[in-house]
C-alpha cells in the first residue's frame, strides 16, 4: 500500500512535542506558555501538539476542571487559556521559529452541553431506548454518529476554520480509530487545499496511511519495549515486532515512538514508573529506530509524578535535567539522513551478535550516511560480539566524540543498559 497524498516537506526530519497547557505553567494560558517557545526551538523540537484548546463542557464534567477532551463548542478558545488573539501569537511565535503546531482533534465525541445536542441530536449515537449515548465510561462526552453525512460536513468545516483562521499545521486525532476512515480521508483531501497539512492518527489503523495520516502510534511496539525493561519481553520481541510492522505499514508512514504521553502518564505512570532504569536507553532508540519521535512535555524536567487529568497540577521546571540530553539527541538525529523520518531515512538492518536475547544491535544506512545502534537491553554487564563484517570503518560515538575503529574482531563491553550510537566518518 501506498499514500496517495504527500507529506509536508518540512516533516521529514521533524520530532514532535505535546505541550499541557494546563499543566505547563503556574497560570496555565497562552501567554504564560509563549516565553517557553524559544527554549523548546533551542532544544531542538520542530512539531508542538497542542493538546485541545477549545472550551470544556460544564454539564457532567469530570472533577473541578473537566477533561480536554469533552468539548463544547469547536470553533472557539477555552476561556481558562485566553483568548483567540493569545493563541494566534503562540502561532506566529512557532512559525518565526521555523517551527510548526498542530492542535488535538476530537472527532469522535462531544460534551454533553455542545449545541448540536440539541440542534442536531440526529448526529449522535443513541441506544436502543433512543437515547444519546456516550462512549465507553466517558460519561462527560456524548458519541457521534458518522452515518449521518451532514455531520462530516460540519467537522470538516470546524476543522478548516482552525487552518483559515490561526494558520495552524494540521491535527493530531484523538481516537481516530472510532471515526471512519473515510471521513478522514475526505477531510484531508480538503485541509490540504487551504495549505500542506500533518495528520497524527491515535490509533494504528494501516488504512489510516492510505489517504488521511502522515503518523500514528506504535502501541504495540511501546508495550513490548515496556516489558523488555521488566525482563518480561527481550530483544527478539522487539525486532518481531519491527517486521511484522514493516511488512504491515507503508515504508512512508511516520510510525511515532515514545516512552511517555498524556495518557500513559496520568493513567499508568510516569517513563520512570514504566521503564525503571531503562528509561534514558528506551528514549534514546525512540529517537533512532525507523519512526518519529515524541517528547511529552516535562519530561526534560524529569517530570516523576502522574500529572492530574481534571485538576491543576503545575509541571515543576526548576531542573532541567534532561534539556541537554534532548537536544544532543535531537542534534544527531537531524544530523543524519540515515534516521530521517519515512521513505527520507534508512531501513534498520538487524546486526547479528553472540547474545541475541539481550543486546539489540542494528546499522541505519542513507547515501553515504550510516549509524550504528548498539544497545544492552538488560539490566546485567555484558561482553559481545556484533557480525560487522558489512560496516567495518572509523566512526564517531555520537554522545562522546570519541573515535572508534570498528572491524569484525572489535568486541563489545556493556554496563546495565548502556547504548552506542555510532556514525561513520
Amino acid at each position: 500500500m501506498k499514500n496517495s497524498f504527500s507529506h509536508p516537506d518540512w516533516s521529514k526530519k521533524s520530532n514532535i512535542y505535546e505541550v499541557n497547557i494546563r499543566q505547563y505553567t503556574k497560570e496555565g494560558t497562552f501567554k504564560a506558555f509563549l516565553p517557553h517557545i524559544d527554549r523548546l526551538h533551542n532544544m531542538g523540537v520542530d512539531i508542538l501538539w497542542i493538546m485541545p484548546i477549545s472550551p470544556i463542557g460544564k454539564l457532567n464534567r469530570k472533577g473541578t476542571l473537566g477533561s480536554y477532551y469533552a468539548i463544547s463548542d469547536y470553533t472557539s478558545i477555552n476561556p481558562e487559556f485566553g483568548t483567540m488573539d493569545d493563541f494566534k501569537e503562540v502561532v506566529e511565535k512557532v512559525h518565526s521559529l521555523g517551527m510548526h503546531i498542530i492542535i488535538d482533534w476530537v472527532a469522535n465525541h462531544t460534551a454533553w452541553d455542545h449545541s448540536w445536542v440539541h440542534s442536531n441530536p440526529e448526529w449522535y449515537q443513541k441506544d436502543a431506548d433512543g437515547v444519546i449515548k456516550s462512549p465507553f465510561d466517558w460519561t462527560d462526552a456524548l458519541a457521534l454518529n458518522y452515518e449521518n453525512k451532514d455531520l462530516w460536513k460540519a467537522m470538516t468545516d470546524s476543522m478548516k476554520f482552525w487552518v483559515e483562521e490561526t494558520d495552524i499545521d494540521g491535527f493530531r486525532c484523538d481516537v481516530a480509530m472510532l471515526v471512519p476512515v473515510e471521513f478522514w480521508n475526505e477531510a484531508r483531501k480538503e485541509l490540504d487545499k487551504l495549505k500542506p497539512i500533518f495528520m497524527l492518527a491515535e490509533a494504528e489503523e494501516v488504512n489510516h496511511h492510505e489517504k488521511a495520516f502522515d503518523a500514528s502510534y506504535t502501541w504495540e511496539l511501546f508495550k513490548i519495549m515496556q516489558k523488555v525493561s521488566k525482563r518480561e519481553n527481550n530483544v527478539e520481541q522487539i525486532f518481531e515486532e519491527i517486521e511484522k510492522e514493516k511488512q504491515l505499514f507503508p515504508k512512508s508512514a511516520y510510525r511515532m515512538l515514545f516512552t511517555s504521553n498524556h495518557d500513559e502518564n496520568s493513567w499508568n505512570g510516569t517513563e520512570f514508573e514504566l521503564f525503571g532504569d531503562a528509561a534514558r536507553t528506551f528514549s534514546v532508540l525512540t529517537f533512532v529506530m525507523p519512526g518519529i519521535p515524541l517528547i511529552y512535555n516535562g519530561q526534560e524536567a524529569g517530570l516523576s509524578h502522574r500529572l492530574e487529568f481534571f485538576e491543576k497540577d503545575e509541571i515543576d521546571w526548576t531542573h532541567l535535567y534532561s534539556e541537554d540530553y534532548y537536544k544532543y539527541i535531537i542534534n544527531i538525529r537531524n544530523s543524519n539522513p540515515a534516521l530521517w523520518n519515512g521513505l527520507e531515512g534508512g531501513d534498520l538492518i538487524r546486526l547479528n551478535n553472540n547474545n541475541t536475547s539481550k543486546i539489540f544491535s542494528f546499522a541505519r544506512q542513507k547515501g553515504d550516511n550510516t549509524v550504528l545502534v548498539i544497545v544492552n537491553l538488560s539490566s546485567e554487564s555484558v561482553e559481545s560480539n556484533i557480525n560487522l563484517s558489512s560496516f567495518e570503518g572509523i566512526y564517531t560515538n555520537s554522545f562522546t566524540n570519541e573515535e572508534l575503529i570498528i572491524t569484525t574482531k572489535t568486541k563489545f563491553q556493556f554496563d546495565p543498559w548502556q547504548y552506542y550510537v555510532a556514525e561513520l566518518h
